[in-house]
């Protein structure tokens, strides 16, 4: 039996929920249709739906962006030696390349890292800070990750080095001794929940203002894009106005890696939208990571050479479909070990067969065919390396914070989240998770919601 064959006679039932109350149309002059609309997206004023279709990116609170901004202003200036280091999905391979291009343009030395997926995992590590202080960085930036590195953060400071976090991930009780941590989940009042990308991109112009710098010509607002919908990003306010515009400027990019990874994908650019985002380019800018190295996805995006960037986007195009060929293939492995346990309120399974960079994609199908939070690992020789997913009623994040004591590091949201672990501790790990879900998950209805 295929995999295919295995999700869909178990795929459970689902009960319609809607998103919001169809009746609270919001006057105006538009058709009733288009009202009905607003109202299933929480519209219920005239004033609400004026600024949903005119919608703006103005600035969100963002804690310490002062801090952050003078910083990289003194960085700038002097021409120090400034490390980004991001994580290797599209947020974060975006969000280093948006400071890279930027910051290099100012005036500082830039030295992107991104880590190897299999072999450093998720979020900052003290090898790649040694590394980086090595190379002289005077200043290291994270992108998407480092909100969680207490003890990666003070090495960084051993070595005389400031640290600077632009993250968008969970908060845990205890923060790193960072510089400046520009975070939105910092502030209980925020409602603002921008990528990565989009943290970056509202740092990047304070400081562009800050300096005196010429504005974005659009270059900034592609590759935000990008980070906004691939990191699914909900499509309101500040998102919305920061896509829209970005799908503009993807539009009409003069950017060689862009055209070329649209053109193996055979996306017009005149007709470029959230779907071609996120079902075509995304894909295939994270086939670099979950396959070969995020570097790859990188040097594309900053390429400023067209033979290049299409030898680039055509290596990338191969890949995404070994990925696909990889995730069939681990999905239905997955299934076969998975298949006495589904009774559990939670799922795990690891083996050295299922690679570290598609993980999160068999968990992914796990709960799409179950409706149960999954964590899947690839066991490595000591380590191993896991990612899950989860169900609306379940915080993975906190799931993992209950048992913190086991991993060697761990991060993520609410829905999705990762750890790696020594091999010995993963019977304990599994068994403490297994008894949190089913200590928070009683009770609950866990029929799957369809929101129309």
């Amino acid at each position: 039996m295929t995999q295919a064959t295995i999700s869909d006679a178990v795929r459970p039932a689902k009960r319609w929920r809607l998103r919001a109350d169809p009746s609270a149309v919001p006057e105006g002059d538009w058709p009733p249709l288009i009202g009905r609309l607003l109202a299933l997206r929480g519209v219920e004023t005239a004033s609400a739906a004026r600024a949903f279709f005119n919608a703006a990116a103005p600035m969100p609170t963002l804690p310490d962006l002062e801090k952050a901004v003078e910083r990289l202003a003194r960085a700038c200036r002097e021409g120090e030696t400034v490390a980004v280091f991001g994580d290797y999905d599209v947020d974060g391979i975006t969000s280093t390349a948006l400071l890279y291009e930027n910051l290099t343009a100012m005036g500082a030395t830039v030295l992107p890292y991104l880590p190897h997926r299999d072999s450093e995992g998720y979020g900052l590590n003290n090898a790649a800070v040694d590394s980086l202080h090595a190379l002289g960085a005077t200043l290291l930036v994270t992108a998407d990750c480092g909100t969680s590195s207490v003890d990666e953060v003070a090495t960084a400071r051993n070595h005389g080095m400031d640290v600077m976090i632009l993250d968008h991930h969970t908060v845990p009780p205890l923060l790193p001794a960072a510089l400046a941590i520009v975070n939105p989940k910092r502030d209980p009042n925020s409602s603002a929940e921008p990528s990565a990308g989009g943290i970056c991109y509202y740092v990047l112009q304070a400081l562009r203002e800050a300096m005196d710098f010429p504005e974005d010509d659009g270059r900034m607002l592609e590759l935000v894009a990008l980070s906004t919908v691939c990191d699914l990003a909900p499509m309101v306010e500040g998102n919305r106005a920061l896509v829209r515009d970005g799908l503009r400027a993807i539009a009409k990019t003069e950017r060689p890696g862009l055209r070329a990874l649209m053109e193996v994908a055979r996306i017009d650019p005149a007709g470029v939208d959230t779907e071609a985002i996120g079902f075509a380019l995304g894909p295939r800018i994270n086939a670099a990571g979950r396959m070969a190295h995020a570097r790859l996805a990188f040097d594309l995006l900053v390429s400023t050479d067209e033979t290049e960037a299409r030898e680039i986007a055509a290596e990338l195009d191969r890949l995404n479909r070994q990925r696909r060929q990889a995730t069939e293939d681990a999905v239905e492995l997955a299934d076969e070990l998975i298949a006495d346990e589904t009774d559990a309120p939670l799922l795990m399974v690891g083996h050295e067969d299922l690679p570290a960079g598609i993980v999160g994609l068999v968990a992914s199908k796990l709960v799409e065919t179950h409706y149960k939070p999954s964590f899947v690992y690839q066991r490595g020789e000591h380590e191993s390396v896991a990612s899950a997913r989860s169900i609306r009623e379940f915080n993975v994040t906190g799931a993992l914070r209950s048992c913190s004591d086991l991993f060697v590091r761990f991060g993520g949201h609410r829905m999705a989240a990762g750890f790696t672990a020594k091999n010995e501790q993963l019977p304990e790990i599994k068994e403490r998770l297994i008894a949190y879900a089913a200590e928070m998950l009683a009770g609950q209805d866990l029929t799957p919601a369809l929101e129309i």
